[in-house]
């Protein structure tokens, strides 16, 4: 079985024609769906946010059958991702996208049980520490897209779960739990 890294591809991904909009409605929709998935499997696999249309991506080429997406299929597919509310698209012109592998409330769910199975209830932290910091090394919070972080961070403000101090840039932002 072909790998990308550390993903195992998936047998369409050597099959030439889906790498061809297919112009059948059904056979599209299974096509897409198929190409949904593994956008979000390597992405998650990779820690990958943000993808952009015009942007070398391993996922979009597979030279082994020296095959290639078109702008047509990739921004179908991309597309497709943000219709379910799985990506976000970062510009007016459509030519790159926020990869949502957790929706936000589920960044935010993460978020909370970080918090909570690290003790850090009460606690104080930059958002440079939630991303980078040793209590989140080997969890999604690692290397989470600073977008994706304040989104959810504001999600749980909202809810009482924390409260937001803006610093003089971005690397003093933080916040303090109340969990």
């Amino acid at each position: 079985m072909q790998t990308l890294g550390e993903l195992k591809l998936p047998q369409f991904f050597n099959y030439p024609p889906y790498f061809t909009l297919q112009p059948v409605r059904e056979t599209q929709e299974k096509q897409i769906q198929l190409w949904k998935e593994l956008i979000i499997a390597y992405c998650r696999m990779q820690k990958l946010f943000i993808i952009g249309l015009e942007e070398d991506f391993p996922l979009f080429s597979n030279p082994a059958i020296e095959r290639s997406l078109n702008y047509d299929a990739r921004s179908a597919f991309l597309s497709a991702l943000v219709s379910d509310g799985r990506a976000e698209w970062t510009d007016k012109g459509h030519r790159q996208c926020l990869i949502l592998w957790h929706q936000i409330q589920e960044w935010a769910d993460i978020i909370l049980r970080f918090v909570k199975d690290n003790g850090l209830e009460d606690s104080v932290m930059t958002l440079e520490e939630m991303r980078s910091g040793v209590e989140s090394r080997g969890t999604d919070i690692h290397g989470m897209d600073h977008t994706v972080l304040t989104r959810a961070l504001k999600l749980l403000e909202n809810k009482g779960k924390l409260a937001i101090f803006k610093g003089t840039s971005t690397d003093d932002e933080g916040v303090k739990f109340s969990v």
